[in-house]
C-alpha cells in the first residue's frame, strides 16, 4: 500500500513540474486600457478566439467577431457582453479570472439582477462586442467582410487572424482549402484593411501560427493543388502553418515605417475545437480526459496572440516568431526572406491582388474567381471594393502595382452551409 501511495505521490508531483513548466500558460500582460480602440478577431466564437476576444472586451475594447456562422457567432457575441463583468461587491463571487479566461455564472448574474441591474455590474457598460460574418474559404466573403467593415466602422487598431482548420473533413475543393483558409484569406483580409490599419497607426497583426511550422515546406510548383488524404492533409496544414510565419515577417518588412507591426504568435497546446474536430467518434471519449490532463485551456492559449497585440515595447521584434509570451528562433526555412518575398508575390495572384503572369514556367500556381462559391460559405452579398496600399521604406516598387484602385467583378455567393 505503501509502494503504491509513494508511486502515486511521485506521478502526481511529476505531472505538477510538466504541467506549469511546459503546459500552463503565462499570463499576458500589456496595456490595461483598449477603450476606444476598436479589434477584429477572427474564429472568435469558440475556443482560443473567444477568449482572446473576452480580454480584449475586458478592456474596454470595441470588438468585432469575424466568423462564418452567423448563428454560433451572434450566440458568442451575446455570451461576451454578458460575462464582462466587474466584482464590483464580494456577493459576486462566482465570477473567477485564471489563466486569462473568466468564467461567470449568467444564471448567478440573472437572478442577481432581480435586486440590481445587470448593467450596474458591467465593466463600464461595455457591450461593444458585435458579430460580422466572415467566410475564410471563400474570397468573395472576405472582399464582403472587409466592405460592410471599412464602411461601417471608422478605426481599427488590432486584426488578430485566429481562426483556422487543420483538416479539409468532407468538403472537396479545387483548390488548397488549408493554404485558402489559414493563409491567402487572412492575407488578402490584412490588405484590404490595411487603409484603417494606417490611420490608426500604431497598429498591430496578429497571426496565429503553430509550432507544426516547423514541420512545413513550401513546393512553389504545388502551392494550391487540391488536398486529398489524410497525410496530404498532416503536410498541407504545416505548409499554411510556415506561410504565417513567412507572411508575418514579409508583412513587417513591406510595412515597415508605416506604425503598423506584425507577428507570428504561437498558442501552444491546446484543448480547443480544434484539436477534437475531425478525430472520429468513438476515440473522443478516450482523448478528452488525456487532453483535460496536458493540454491548456482555450484562455491559456490566448496568452500569448494577447501579448503581441498588447505588449508596449515589443515594436522592434515586429516580424517575428513568439511562443510561451516571448520572442523563439524559426529553423532557417522560416526565416528565409526569398521564400517570403516569394510566398507574398504568389499570394498576390491567389488572391486575385494581382493578374497571373506567366513569368515563372516552373510556378504552377492556380488562381480561382474571387466569387467562385465554397461549400464552407455563406450567403454573402459581394460589391465592389476598392484597396489602397502605402509602402514602407523598403520595396516600394512591389507595392506599386497595389497602388491602383482594383475593381472586383460583383458576383452574389448561393447559399451554403
Amino acid at each position: 500500500m505503501e509502494s503504491l501511495l509513494l508511486g502515486a505521490g511521485l506521478l502526481l508531483g511529476a505531472y505538477v513540474l510538466v504541467y506549469y513548466n511546459l503546459v500552463k500558460a503565462p499570463p499576458c500582460g500589456g496595456i490595461g486600457s483598449l477603450r476606444g480602440r476598436t479589434a477584429v478577431v477572427t474564429g472568435a466564437n469558440s475556443g482560443i478566439g473567444k477568449m482572446t476576444a473576452l480580454e480584449l472586451a475586458r478592456r474596454g475594447a470595441r470588438v468585432v467577431l469575424a466568423c462564418r456562422s452567423r448563428e454560433r457567432g451572434e450566440a458568442a457575441a451575446f455570451d461576451l457582453r454578458q460575462v464582462v463583468v466587474t466584482p464590483v461587491i464580494p456577493a459576486l463571487g462566482r465570477l473567477k479570472q485564471e489563466d486569462g479566461e473568466l468564467e461567470a455564472s449568467l444564471g448567478y448574474i440573472g437572478r442577481l439582477s432581480k435586486k440590481k441591474k445587470v448593467e450596474d455590474f458591467r465593466e463600464s457598460g461595455n457591450n461593444e462586442v458585435i458579430f460580422m460574418a466572415l467566410d475564410l474559404a471563400s474570397l468573395a466573403s472576405v472582399r464582403a467582410f472587409a466592405t460592410a467593415f471599412l464602411s461601417s466602422e471608422p478605426r481599427l487598431d488590432i486584426l488578430i487572424h485566429n481562426a483556422g482548420i487543420s483538416s479539409c473533413g468532407r468538403t472537396r475543393e479545387a483548390f488548397n482549402l488549408l493554404l485558402r483558409v489559414n493563409h491567402v484569406s487572412p492575407f488578402l483580409l490584412t490588405h484590404l484593411l490595411l487603409p484603417h490599419l494606417r490611420m490608426c497607426a500604431p497598429s498591430r497583426v496578429v497571426v496565429v501560427s503553430s509550432a507544426a511550422h516547423r514541420r512545413g515546406h513550401l513546393d512553389f510548383t504545388r502551392l494550391n493543388h487540391p488536398v486529398i488524404g489524410w497525410r496530404q492533409e498532416l503536410r498541407a496544414y504545416a505548409d499554411s502553418k510556415l506561410a504565417n510565419v513567412l507572411f508575418a515577417r514579409e508583412l513587417a518588412t513591406q510595412l515597415e515605417g508605416t506604425g503598423i507591426t506584425c507577428y507570428a504568435a504561437h498558442p501552444g497546446p491546446v484543448n480547443s475545437e480544434l484539436f477534437l474536430r475531425h478525430v472520429p467518434g468513438w476515440l473522443c471519449p478516450f482523448l478528452r480526459p488525456l487532453a483535460w490532463l496536458v493540454l491548456r485551456t482555450p484562455g491559456g492559449g490566448a496568452q500569448t496572440p494577447l501579448y503581441c497585440a498588447l505588449q508596449e515595447g515589443i515594436e522592434p521584434l515586429s516580424g517575428r516568431y513568439f511562443a510561451n509570451c516571448h520572442v523563439e528562433e524559426v529553423p532557417p526555412a522560416a526565416r528565409d526572406d526569398q521564400s517570403a518575398h516569394r510566398l507574398w508575390e504568389a499570394s498576390k495572384r491567389l488572391a486575385g491582388l494581382e493578374p497571373v503572369e506567366d513569368d515563372n514556367p516552373d510556378e504552377e500556381i492556380q488562381p480561382e474567381d474571387p466569387g467562385a462559391p465554397s461549400s464552407l460559405s455563406t450567403s454573402l452579398p459581394e460589391e465592389p471594393i476598392v484597396s489602397e496600399f502605402s509602402p514602407g521604406k523598403q520595396r516600394s516598387q512591389d507595392f506599386s502595382k497595389l497602388t491602383q484602385r482594383i475593381q472586383v467583378k460583383a458576383e452574389p455567393e448561393p447559399q451554403g452551409s
